[in-house]
């Protein structure tokens, strides 16, 4: 059962601060250069709390993460980050143009609080693996401020449009004048719907009970925040039984299985940090996009690109690409790569019975995916990094822009890239609901979730 809240956060006044000036990109996605940037736009600008700068002589008790907590009070203090005076879900659309093409398209979704379910509950479902340093990271953050500036993105499936049709039907706030319009930095547009009447939050949170969800974007901030759940739930002596019991209760309260919406107040997480603030989209809509995330591999001792192709060649095809690199990828068909070396590059296509030898210790789901056998065949195997030194970045940078990628190999800031297609989202869906996980960075989606359009404070 999925259980989703209302909250009342704390947003931005803007008779005190340019929105624009406030918000950022979320914490993974931004270089030092953005930070410096959002840096000098605003003093008020939530940088300063999700990823803050260090400082010479910080130590245990005054470092970046004293320093997030001390802006976030402040701003509370002083009224730039102001309290809902009632509990609320957010409609939540973005209009954007897809990466190097024209297409213009609009994802929409709602903002609100999700309880947090470890995986085995089989409620929450995740698609790739994680980093532990970036966990240990956000952990150490959210305990030194209580409180979440962004949200997951989770996924979800109603061919009905359930609740698209409550939030921004006709005659819904689809129609009305959103109360927060931002453009960002990459030319999205964000747009943002309070809605506060209890029918139809009620409505909403019913239609979602029975869905499974996907996260899409932020695994390392929500599997910190479960830790941080269970901490607290010790700390606080909840049984872990209750929310169930609960649960039962809730759906004994009408024949039918499901209460009066109209009738029912609105439910709270059981525990503050029992919840964390998420953003919730049908993975049925049209608007979703998932870009590619290139990898670009370094610091290989005596690199040699004809000794690495020789080695491929008993899993590859091997195609020398003079121009258009990247429209050869996109165009070859099933599993392949685009290697790139300086001055060279190669187009890799996958053969299937040496991939299926290879991988048969895999679900074919998982064997048949370009990244899996990108990790597995070309830098375990040919490369011979390891699945550790992977997953501690040591030779190993992901880039979403080809160019930017190529360009690191040409000035010698890297051995070789690998340009890869994306994951599609049907391939995603059937790994995540078959208890599968793909490598680190596998899935790239577009755009991001804007920081600072809402915030679940704990206290």
């Amino acid at each position: 059962m999925a259980r989703i809240y209302p909250f009342r956060a704390f947003r931005y006044d803007p008779s005190r601060v340019n929105l624009e000036d406030v918000v950022t990109q979320p914490y993974d996605k931004i270089t030092p250069e953005m930070q410096q940037r959002y840096y000098d736009a605003s003093p008020y600008n939530l940088i300063r709390v999700i990823l803050g700068k260090h400082e010479a002589g910080d130590n245990e008790t005054t470092n970046v993460y004293s320093r997030a907590a001390e802006t976030l009070t402040t701003l509370r203090e002083d009224k730039i980050l102001k309290e809902e005076s009632e509990p609320a879900l957010y409609g939540y659309s973005q209009t954007y143009t897809v990466p190097h093409t024209d297409e213009v398209r609009e994802r929409r979704g709602f903002i609100a609080l999700g309880h947090l379910y470890d995986y085995a509950d089989h409620v929450v479902y995740r698609h790739e693996q994680t980093f532990p340093k970036h966990k240990s990271d956000r952990l150490a953050l959210f305990k030194a401020t209580r409180a979440y500036c962004e949200q997951i993105y989770m996924l979800y499936s109603d061919p009905a449009f359930t609740a698209e049709k409550l939030i921004f039907g006709e005659g819904k706030s689809g129609g009305n004048a959103p109360d927060l319009a931002i453009t960002d930095e990459y030319g999205v547009v964000h747009r943002v719907w309070k809605l506060t009447d209890p029918t139809l939050i009620n409505l909403i949170l019913t239609a979602m009970a029975d869905k499974k969800l996907i996260i899409a974007d932020g695994h390392h901030r929500y599997e910190t925040s479960v830790t941080y759940s269970k901490e607290r739930a010790a700390e606080l002596g909840v049984e872990p039984g209750l929310l169930k019991a609960q649960e039962a209760a809730e759906d004994e309260e009408s024949p039918s299985g499901r209460a009066d919406e109209s009738a029912q107040p609105l439910p709270t997480p059981p525990y503050p940090e029992a919840a964390m603030m998420m953003t919730f989209v049908n993975m049925e809509a049209p608007g979703i996009t998932i870009l590619p995330t290139h990898r670009v591999v370094f610091g290989l001792k005596d690199f040699d690109r004809q000794a690495f192709l020789a080695k491929a060649e008993e899993f590859f095809t091997i195609t020398p690409v003079t121009d258009h690199g990247l429209a050869k990828l996109t165009s070859a068909q099933g599993t392949a790569f685009l290697a790139v070396t300086r001055g060279a590059q190669d187009l890799l296509v996958a053969k299937p019975e040496a991939m299926k030898r290879a991988l048969s210790d895999m679900s074919p789901r998982q064997a048949q995916l370009d990244v899996v056998q990108l990790h597995r065949i070309v830098l375990e195997h040919l490369l011979n990094l390891t699945h550790e030194s992977i997953a501690r970045l040591e030779n190993i940078r992901y880039l979403r822009e080809a160019d930017e990628a190529v360009a690191q190999v040409e000035k010698g800031e890297a051995d070789i890239a690998f340009l890869i297609k994306p994951v599609t989202l049907t391939q995603l869906r059937d790994i995540s609901l078959a208890l599968e996980v793909m490598p680190q960075k596998s899935t790239d989606f577009y755009p991001k979730l804007l920081t600072g359009l809402a915030i679940y404070a704990l206290d």
